[in-house]
């Protein structure tokens, strides 16, 4: 492990805010990896589980009878702040899901994206272990879901690249990439591709001239008030933008919550302009979000 200090404006004579962890050697279990079960007996209290006890989930209340998901935080996040717990209480709502979450706050804090996005890489390691580890008790991976949120969504994909069959679904909500930095993606994998394949949905809430896309990048997008800085946000363009970010999971989260609730048209290539479309879309209507129909593909 190598810790890197890192020099900037704010708060440039705090020593200890400025130092960095990057992880230099890819061994699980790591203690600044951890992983907790919620179910919708125990509520809001987690208990942690050790993938190297196999009595650790049966202590802990898992039901192999029911649906998984595993909520992974993203950059600067924790298992137990929003939005996080926004998606965890959503699914604590409902009695048919095991909700499983990953903690890595350790090795993800502001203002080192950089090592953030290094120590990616063994944290996808280890949460495939606990992956495994669910299949091993029982758990079926067809009903098992990996919802992740900024990095968190890009460990969600690269856990199947330490798994020899890859998982079934994934949900990538605000992945981070160039172009597009704030935008809800379900990525599920095709069972007779090796590869995974993107195929359910894009939520757009963000600025496309700022930090968002108003670009196609789902088989399915959904433009949520046009893609654009939400209207429930205030502040200056910075926290409207952050808030923005975090919006997409309470969208997402009141679809597990309730259902149908959502229902929106799938736009085509790009986000329409709203003021030259008076907000009628082409296409036939369909839920948005956790109800997305599996395999519904929008055609140019």
């Amino acid at each position: 492990m190598v810790r890197i200090a890192i020099g900037g404006i704010w708060n440039m004579w705090d020593i200890e805010y400025w130092r960095c962890v990057m992880k230099t050697s890819h061994e699980c279990p790591d203690n600044d990896i951890k992983f907790y079960l919620y179910t919708h007996d125990t509520g809001q209290k987690r208990l942690r589980i050790d993938v190297r006890n196999r009595y650790s989930l049966k202590y802990a209340g898992f039901d192999p009878l029911k649906k998984n998901v595993i909520i992974i935080h993203g950059f600067n996040g924790t298992e137990s702040k929003s939005p996080i717990t926004t998606l965890r209480n959503a699914y604590l709502s409902r009695t048919d899901y095991n909700i499983f979450t990953v903690d890595w706050k350790e090795l993800t804090r502001f203002p080192c994206y950089i090592s953030a996005l290094s120590n990616t890489r063994l944290v996808s390691q280890c949460t495939a272990k606990l992956y495994a580890f669910i299949m091993d008790q029982g758990g079926d991976a067809t009903e098992t879901t990996c919802v992740g949120h900024s990095l968190g969504a890009h460990i969600c994909g690269m856990v199947s690249n330490h798994l020899n069959i890859k998982q079934h679904k994934i949900v990538g909500r605000c992945v981070w990439t160039r172009q597009d930095l704030l935008s809800t993606v379900t990525l599920i994998e095709n069972s007779n591709s090796p590869e995974m394949m993107l195929i359910k949905c894009k939520l757009s809430t963000q600025t496309p001239d700022f930090l968002g896309d108003i670009n196609q990048i789902g088989h399915v997008d959904f433009c949520v008030n046009g893609g654009r800085l939400q209207p429930n946000c205030k502040g200056n363009r910075l926290r409207r933008a952050r808030c923005s970010h975090f919006q997409s999971a309470c969208y997402f989260a009141q679809t597990v919550k309730l259902g149908t609730s959502m229902i929106g048209k799938p736009c085509v290539a790009r986000c329409p302009k709203i003021s030259s479309n008076w907000g009628f879309l082409p296409g036939r209507s369909i839920p948005m979000g956790h109800d997305t129909p599996f395999g519904y593909v929008t055609k140019d």
